[in-house]
């Protein structure tokens, strides 16, 4: 057995700096490894298990669905496509949905529809993107040039051109948006790979008016703060502000890959047959998955309840910050917290793992906590006090 999981591994691509964990089972906000350890996962699978592991009204859809039919093309109508879309249509600002199956395909398909919008509008001098230092929007070529950090460029230049990155929530830079090359602006109203940035609300306030004046396209990546995380469906929905677009993938299929781009009616219009497409995008079995996760969030008391844990949550870890000689500072929004510490976080990651807690980074300094939006107060103040625990053994 140990040899075939040596010659396992040794075929994976050496693309993850992996944790010396197997897990093989989840429920709720636990996952259990080979060996029968009991896990908090406060990484939601990097904000993907919204729900928790395996939740059931999603588990039963899919079951359900894997009786019928898994894939079918996009050259033929999709009754679950067609239902999830509307979900969303009807419970944002957008009019029109395009399927996917990662939130860098669902970057993509923004990218292009921006592109095509600015030729379709007679600006075909409009050939640039305006994205954020910091930002994370991908891997593919496009989005990874579209992304605002260094290290994620390293080794893979020349990048695709028509990105610039400005400062976020620097008033000033906003005035190089509109120089006459500018089809969209692509960012996350709270940063999260980059280090749990948020937006301020009156700089957003002020770039969207530019955006609106100079129609250049709004577009907001949803693909981590989207689907409840922030305590609302969507993130932009607190920033009041209307998007061009928005992407999503993550929490949309609670685990099963899905992501999708929503555009209002005149930016999706960009699109017609043959100018984009998904082989699997959209397909039955991941949208049975996204129809019952929805409905889940949307469901009588559920936001409401993120909203209030989330806050009380908030709460004790400001007490924490306090207390502590450890912590700058508690950033982010709803279930999307960073924790800014003065030191390197990976050895805390370390610690939290070994006394039976799962949490990610976002920077060398910051310390990413993602728990599922179904947590309890118990499990929430079983964080607070192993990270007390952790800071006592310093």
């Amino acid at each position: 057995m140990s040899n075939n999981l040596a010659v396992k591994n040794i075929a994976i691509m050496n693309t993850y700096n992996r944790f010396p964990v197997k897990l093989v089972k989840g429920k709720g906000s636990k996952v259990w490894d080979d060996k029968e350890n009991e896990y908090l996962d406060y990484t939601s699978g990097i904000a993907t298990c919204n729900l928790g592991h395996v939740p059931d009204q999603v588990q039963s859809r899919v079951k359900e669905q894997l009786d019928l039919l898994w894939h079918c093309s996009n050259l033929y109508e999709i009754p679950n496509q067609e239902e999830l879309a509307e979900l969303l249509t009807q419970n944002s600002v957008f009019e029109k949905v395009f399927f996917c199956n990662s939130g860098a395909e669902a970057n993509e398909a923004a990218i292009k529809i921006a592109k095509k919008y600015a030729k379709d509008q007679g600006n075909p001098e409009r050939t640039d993107i305006v994205t954020f230092k910091q930002s994370f929007h991908g891997r593919t070529g496009a989005t990874m040039a579209a992304t605002g950090q260094e290290k994620i460029h390293q080794g893979f230049t020349p990048l695709a051109v028509g990105f610039r990155y400005l400062a976020l929530n620097d008033f000033e830079s906003l005035s190089e948006i509109s120089d006459g090359k500018t089809t969209a602006v692509l960012l996350e109203v709270i940063q999260g790979e980059g280090g749990v940035n948020p937006v301020d609300k009156e700089w957003l306030t002020q770039l969207e008016k530019i955006c609106k004046e100079n129609d250049i396209l709004l577009m907001v990546d949803e693909v981590q703060t989207g689907m409840g995380r922030t305590g609302t469906l969507f993130a932009y929905e607190q920033f009041g502000v209307k998007p061009d677009v928005i992407t999503l993938a993550k929490g949309l299929g609670s685990g099963i890959p899905i992501g999708a781009m929503l555009a209002s009616e005149s930016v999706a219009a960009s699109f017609s047959p043959g100018t984009h497409g998904s082989t699997f995008g959209g397909n039955p079995l991941a949208t049975s998955a996204g129809i019952a996760t929805i409905e889940s969030i949307l469901s009588d008391g559920f936001l409401a309840e993120v909203k209030e844990k989330s806050d009380w949550f908030r709460k004790q870890l400001e007490k924490l910050r306090q207390s502590s000689n450890k912590v700058i500072g508690i950033k982010g929004l709803g279930f999307l917290v960073g924790i800014e510490l003065t030191e390197p976080v990976g050895p805390w990651i370390d610690r939290f793992r070994e006394k039976g807690i799962l949490l990610l980074s976002a920077g060398a300094n910051v310390l990413r906590v993602l728990p599922p939006l179904t947590t309890t107060k118990e499990e929430l103040n079983q964080f607070v006090n192993v990270f007390h625990e952790i800071e006592t053994e310093e």
